[in-house]
């Protein structure tokens, strides 16, 4: 059913609710610093609070990454994780959660252990789904990032992304979004490579592949 275009809708995105990062940056110390995350989970829960009074509902809520502040293999991580899935657990019933993999989230050189716990904490680390007629894309942006340590995992995801956007022009789809953490850039798709955006020769690929699709980039 929700290969048709039915109309406009709407849909609620976050980013970064990153759980110890306030502590952290607040100390100067962002590597241990992360002890303490009462001010997150404050805001976190006024977020799930004003989604839930949304009249019509959104379609979904999409959190695009850095979902906590501590690294795989950090003290906290698991606390922080916990904490936040029982802020987000009181989200509207009716409103599904959907997730994006950031660098906190994987590492900024993931492997294949570290994106598998992520997998087992909040699902897939790309997907795609549709949503009223609009084809919704999720990247694992941290495989083009630095996929030096699970190449074959960034080759898989490539072949994958290839095969959904031929099922994207196969449909016709009204619209297509993509959800990623690391954007393909900031400003302008020419600017130099830094820590916030893509290297060039990934991302001039990347769009190549996106604008054959009909995907145009929006920031």
């Amino acid at each position: 059913d929700e290969y048709q275009w039915k109309g406009p809708f709407y849909f609620i995105q976050g980013a970064d609710p990153q759980f110890g990062l306030m502590k952290a940056w607040a100390v100067g110390d962002t590597n241990n610093g992360d002890d303490e995350w009462g001010e997150e989970i404050k805001l976190a829960e006024q977020a799930v609070h004003a989604i839930n009074k949304l009249n019509p509902k959104p379609k979904f809520f999409v959190l695009c990454g850095d979902l906590i502040h501590g690294m795989p293999g950090t003290q906290w991580r698991k606390d922080q994780e916990q904490d936040l899935k029982n802020v987000l657990k009181n989200t509207d019933q009716d409103i599904p959660l959907v997730f994006v993999s950031g660098n906190h989230d994987i590492g900024n050189t993931p492997t294949r252990g570290t994106i598998d716990n992520y997998c087992k904490n909040w699902g897939d680390d790309y997907f795609s789904f549709w949503v009223g007629g609009v084809f919704f894309l999720v990247l694992n942006s941290q495989l083009y990032f630095d996929s030096s340590k699970c190449p074959e995992l960034k080759q898989a995801q490539d072949v994958w992304l290839n095969e959904q956007l031929a099922v994207a022009e196969k449909h016709k789809c009204k619209h297509i979004i993509v959800f990623q953490h690391i954007p393909l850039f900031l400003r302008k798709p020419d600017e130099d490579h830094n820590y916030f955006n893509l290297e060039k020769s990934v991302r001039q690929e990347i769009m190549e592949k996106f604008h054959k699709a009909g995907i145009f980039s929006n920031f």
